[in-house]
């Protein structure tokens, strides 16, 4: 079984990954943690929890870095509508975002399985970024790190 902790900041195109990564037969996704980018952490949150609960998971989800380190925040509402998802409207998630921070749970989660966990990055790397410099270490302990990086019009 393969352990994912997947760092989003879950517009549409990364609840379809979400969606894969919990559907996927030896995929166990460990955590996953929101990081600021298309949307703010609450609405990127509340989208993974609502697409979690599609998938009849029981994904723990876990706010992070609410802006950028170096910028200020610049969503893409333009683009993924006003709640990231193309505007759907759709019901609040059961479930709420955990208490503990998405860095510390980075940190954690790869300290307590190491060279187990695939780092999945859907977002901004503000999150991995603090973390690294926060527990420089961990860079040794991922098994694997999957980016999907690029942005258009930044």
């Amino acid at each position: 079984m393969r352990k994912f902790l997947i760092d989003t900041d879950t517009a549409s195109d990364d609840a379809v990954a979400l969606l894969m990564a919990h559907r996927w037969p030896d995929v166990q996704v460990e955590a996953i943690t929101i990081v600021s980018g298309n949307v703010p952490v609450e609405q990127g949150a509340k989208n993974a929890l609502y697409t979690v609960q599609m998938c009849g998971a029981s994904t723990p989800v876990y706010l992070g870095c609410p802006k950028p380190m170096l910028r200020p925040c610049q969503y893409a509402q333009w683009f993924h509508g006003e709640d990231g998802m193309g505007n759907m409207h759709y019901p609040e998630p059961q479930a709420k975002p955990q208490l503990a921070h998405g860095v510390d749970i980075i940190i954690d989660t790869i300290k307590t399985n190491p060279k187990e966990i695939t780092l999945v990055t859907l977002g901004p790397l503000t999150n991995i970024a603090i973390a690294l410099l926060r527990a420089p270490e961990i860079a040794s302990l991922v098994k694997r790190c999957v980016i999907m990086g690029g942005a258009a019009n930044v």
